[in-house]
């Protein structure tokens, strides 16, 4: 459980919160008083590396000096390795090399769940519960996630061979794949629910076309007849703070504040403001969420809750409002060091306490800051009468 949130919150809720240059002049440092301790470190892997009962790994002990020495700032303060960081550029900007197919991995076994449209496990027609048994003739049995993505993944034009078992087949299928580009959605889903009433659209993550995939959804229901909007954010960890701001501006009026960021360093202060650009009829809105939509859904979540624009059902979210500022280290790895708090145009700062350690970070659940203050309920824009669901007066099940 641990891992799993760990690792959506590095590589998901942690990418690229604002878009920051790099000025060496704005990071204080005092050699003096440091000194001691890179002396400290120094003297310990000199030790190590003298009498380790095993020859040790100094990039690994390296490595997990870096990320334990951020662990000490924050949860949210990362290093990301230069592999890794290569996976994030890739999801965040649409689109990667790879065969184009979603997976599972049940018992033991890599099983196609579906081939996405156009890529070319569709064209070569790799169906729903077809096992893949051999990668590039090695087996792939008892294979990881991590594992397929490595191996599956590549340089566009790339060849890969792949080998499965289709029920109703007796021999094994060989197939001889040619990696493409394989988009990554963010809008995963967008119909009616039910006949000119309903529309409901699912945003998994905010990467760099988010707006644009909400816009061209949005249209399309609204062509529809749409009255009113279902915004799906549950288990979305975050993303782009950009897309963030202009999925929320599509629903609020021009001149309104969206969020603002807090932090030590001058310009790491900023106030966002909602623009009259493809601003969409106030039809009344309900937002999704649990406790996975963390970071750029909750900036959304919050902007139009407080702007009086949306009703928010579900769990409780994360609750992840700290800022990262990304610093490349030269050899492709990158540093993201959290240089802000951001807050809902209220006020209210949506990061959780995080002062009993990482591990209770991620698994414990407590319900503190649940309601709004007196001071933030004044600071709504109007007492909510008429923005409710239809459906819900009907008491339809959505």
């Amino acid at each position: 459980m641990l891992g799993k949130k760990f690792y959506i919150v590095t590589v998901s809720m942690l990418i690229i919160a604002l878009t920051f240059s790099y000025k060496h002049e704005e990071i204080s440092a005092s050699v003096s008083s440091g000194h001691a301790y890179f002396q400290k470190l120094s003297d310990i892997i000199r030790i190590v590396n003298g009498v380790y009962v095993e020859k040790p790994d100094n990039e690994k002990m390296m490595n997990g000096a870096i990320r334990g020495m951020l662990e000490e700032l924050d949860p949210h303060s990362a290093y990301i390795s230069a592999e890794d960081q290569k996976e994030v550029t890739e999801e965040f900007n649409g689109e990667f090399g790879g065969i184009g197919i979603q997976f599972e991995i049940k018992d033991d076994f890599l099983t196609v769940i579906t081939s996405i449209p156009d890529t070319p496990s569709d064209r070569l027609g790799l169906q729903p519960g077809d096992r893949i048994l051999k990668i590039n003739d090695q087996s792939a049995l008892g294979i990881t996630t991590k594992e397929v993505f490595k191996v599956l993944k590549g340089e566009i034009g790339s060849k890969v061979k792949i080998t499965i078992s289709r029920e109703g087949v007796t021999e094994p299928l060989d197939y001889e794949i040619i990696r493409a580009a394989i988009p990554v959605y963010s809008v995963v889903a967008n119909c009616m629910l039910d006949d000119k009433i309903t529309g409901y659209v699912a945003i998994s993550r905010f990467a760099r076309k988010t707006a644009q995939e909400l816009e061209e959804a949005l249209q399309m229901l609204e062509g529809k007849g749409m009255k009113q909007l279902i915004l799906d954010l549950r288990g979305n960890g975050g993303g782009l703070m950009d897309q963030a701001i202009a999925v929320a501006d599509k629903f609020i009026e021009g001149g309104k504040k969206i969020v603002f960021t807090r932090g030590r360093l001058d310009n790491a202060n900023d106030e966002y403001f909602s623009t009259d650009r493809e601003t969409h009829r106030k039809y009344p809105i309900i937002i999704l969420i649990d406790e996975g939509t963390a970071s750029a859904s909750e900036i959304v979540s919050g902007a139009l809750q407080d702007h009086d624009r949306a009703l928010i059902l579900g769990s409780r979210s994360f609750g992840k409002g700290l800022v990262q500022r990304p610093y490349e280290l030269g050899d492709g790895s990158v540093v993201r060091i959290t240089i802000a708090r951001y807050y809902t145009p209220t006020g209210r700062l949506i990061q959780r306490p995080y002062d009993n350690g990482i591990t209770s970070y991620y698994l414990d659940r407590d319900e503190t800051n649940l309601k709004l203050s007196k001071k933030e309920k004044l600071k709504r824009d109007s007492v909510r009468k008429a923005n409710v669901f239809y459906t819900l007066k009907k008491k339809r099940k959505v």
